[in-house]
């Protein structure tokens, strides 16, 4: 056994090097003759640990992903091939992951072929509108893909992290801002109906083909590596977790896929308090006394979603309103805030809560556009009697109705409904 495991620590440190000094401009041939001396296949696990063991030398998360594509070309032809798992069936995570993956191939090659239509000169051009809508249509079910993304961003990753792999999702989480973007791009990019062949070929290799190129890309780094990496690490229980929340976040180019649970869960008191499970007696604050069902009602009622994260960095609670604006989900909570959102606004995350630690800030506002509403988002140090920093508070809300309003309505004009 201790053989094997050196072999591993081997393979692994190997592939580093290799990958490192590729990453510096070595040629891939003569990097690839080097892999085939020393392996003849490499687990998703290693890969993992390879991108792990770059960070943890110092390499920023950054110049991993800008290398990313590139040990992921190299690699293709060693990565072994996932065993079948008859127990991964409809519904769980892992198959519904695959099944949007087929789909946006699917989706993928149609628009391809459309592209290539437009921007052939000998096509006829009777078709070129009903064409080009197709097309669009196309472009907005491969946006999707954004849920696929966020799913397996607040999610998986949530649970990869619980087993100390969290530089490779922040690799991938960065790979998925990269692909979003892209799809940003090629969409702006989509021109008129009545567009010449030449305008479409200069939109395919410019816009459409790098996203479309991407998407793919991703794809096999989910089927080859993600997956597998988690279907070896995680629990059933851990499973069910991350289905039982995923119709939060939606679907991409499938239905809704059935409930699935791998292994029932014992049930689990979430206050750990009285032997019938309740708050004996009131919560009492320095204002007054609250019993837990009128504080969690009031949680719920709030006009604001609000986020905590202690003093370690870690969620400890998030609101649960009607209509959140930004999703949350249960498997955030004990996960460090940086983790949470994407690496390239994790130094600012970062910068903001050092300057409530260090107690040059006691508050950060920002404001957004968002799919026409306007999003308020607040920043709060909280800290105890002494001053001293115990964690940070996010407040957002939708203030769109609020912007728009004039006047005054005075308590003494409501009017109740049907009067």
């Amino acid at each position: 056994m201790s053989e094997l495991i050196d072999n591993k620590a081997h393979r692994i440190r190997t592939l580093k090097e290799i990958i490192r000094r590729f990453s510096e401009g070595g040629a891939a041939e003569e990097a690839k003759a080097k892999l085939r001396e020393l392996m003849n296949e490499v687990d998703a696990g290693e890969i993992a640990a390879m991108e792990q063991e770059l960070i943890a030398d110092g390499m920023p998360v950054e110049r991993v992903r800008s290398m990313c594509d590139a040990h992921s070309e190299l690699l293709r032809e060693f990565v072994i091939a996932p065993p079948e798992r008859p127990d991964i069936g409809p519904g769980h995570p892992a198959h519904t992951l695959r099944l949007e993956n087929a789909a946006l191939k699917e989706a993928i090659g149609k628009t391809r072929a459309l592209l290539d239509k437009l921007k052939d000169p000998a096509e006829d051009g009777g078709g070129r509108a009903n064409d080009t809508r197709a097309l669009r249509e196309l472009f907005e079910r491969i946006s999707l893909v954004d849920r696929h993304y966020r799913r397996k961003e607040n999610l998986i990753f949530s649970v990869l992290e619980r087993h100390g792999i969290a530089g490779p999702s922040k690799v991938m989480w960065a790979k998925d801002d990269e692909v979003r973007d892209l799809l940003a791009a090629f969409g702006k990019a989509i021109p008129a109906d009545d567009a010449p062949p030449e305008e479409w070929a200069d939109v395919a290799e410019k816009s459409a083909e790098p996203a479309l190129g991407a998407v793919t890309e991703m794809i096999f780094k989910e089927e080859k590596i993600l997956l597998p990496m988690c279907l070896g690490a995680f629990t059933d229980q851990e499973w069910d977790e991350i289905r039982s929340q995923s119709d939060d976040y939606g679907y991409c180019l499938i239905d809704t896929p059935p409930s699935f649970t791998a292994r029932p869960a014992p049930p689990v008191d979430p206050v750990h308090v009285a032997d019938n499970g309740r708050i004996a007696g009131d919560i009492v604050f320095p204002t007054g006394n609250l019993s837990f069902e009128q504080l969690l009602g009031l949680f719920r009622h709030l006009p604001v979603d609000i986020t905590y994260v202690d003093a370690d960095d870690r969620v400890r609670f998030f609101s649960e309103g009607p209509k959140r604006i930004f999703e949350r989900s249960a498997a955030i909570i004990g996960r460090k805030v940086e983790d949470c959102h994407p690496p390239k606004s994790v130094s600012v995350v970062k910068r903001i809560i050092d300057d409530f630690r260090s107690n040059r800030q006691d508050v950060a506002v920002f404001w957004i556009d968002m799919n026409g509403a306007f999003i308020h988002i607040r920043y709060f140090a909280v800290r105890d009697d002494n001053g001293e920093y115990i964690g940070t508070l996010e407040v957002t809300q939708d203030v769109t109705g609020i912007r728009m309003l004039e006047g005054e309505r005075r308590l003494l004009q409501y009017e109740s409904p049907g009067a």
